[in-house]
């Protein structure tokens, strides 16, 4: 097998556990904001992105469609929140194996990428304790599309302009922890490699029909 050119990484639970931030940093918000309790892991699933997680949640606890202003108000609280939390919650952790793999991936000289639901902001913050930054040339974000298979066609295009040409599917490809991930990868004709790090097991992730299942990035890592 030839290796990738680029290698796509989702955040949370692939990369880092931040310990309930975000759901605390929404909780935060909708009750600074509307006086009311939102506890968004009700209301949504993992590997949705934070556009479908901010209104699907505001839905269920206001009631109604939230408008532009609202959702922005919304994120903007959820961002200031989050900035200061992920410093202090106890479960933050980068996920085993997570620095290693990605310092070989570099070293071989393919392009490390950002594949995140999380709007741009909190993705970089849920980055910072773990100084994970510091591996990434680019990323495409919830911010960009409450879509994932769009936000991955989005990640593919900027790796192919780094490029300097189109890619295919064995030449990008998409690291995550849940089927939404690996659906994602495959409508975007990606290779997806699934990580059993988070909330879904290595049957499940097969069963999602991922091209490669980890158990943890402290496996080896396909074509590297």
């Amino acid at each position: 097998m030839t290796a990738p050119i680029a290698v796509l990484f989702d955040i949370d639970e692939t990369l880092v556990h931040t310990g309930d931030s975000g759901r605390r940093s929404w909780a935060w918000a909708f009750d600074r904001l509307h006086g009311v309790a939102a506890d968004i892991g009700k209301h949504t699933s993992s590997g949705e992105t934070d556009p479908q997680v901010g209104r699907e949640t505001f839905r269920a606890v206001l009631g109604h469609e939230p408008s532009h202003d609202e959702m922005a108000r919304l994120y903007a609280a959820y961002l200031w929140h989050l900035s200061e939390d992920i410093w202090t919650s106890e479960g933050y952790r980068v996920l085993d194996g997570v620095e290693e793999t990605l310092q070989r991936i570099a070293d071989a000289g393919v392009i490390l990428g950002l594949l995140s639901g999380a709007m741009e902001g909190a993705a970089r913050i849920k980055m910072e304790p773990g100084k994970l930054g510091r591996y990434f040339v680019f990323g495409a974000y919830g911010s960009d599309s409450p879509d994932r298979a769009e936000i991955t066609r989005l990640a593919m295009a900027k790796a192919a302009r780094l490029h300097g040409r189109d890619l295919t599917r064995a030449e990008v490809y998409v690291v995550g922890d849940t089927p939404r991930d690996i659906q994602a990868a495959h409508a975007a004709q990606a290779t997806a490699v699934g990580v059993a790090s988070g909330h879904y097991t290595v049957e499940e992730l097969r069963a999602a029909e991922a091209d490669h299942v980890l158990m943890s990035l402290t496996d080896p890592f396909p074509d590297i």
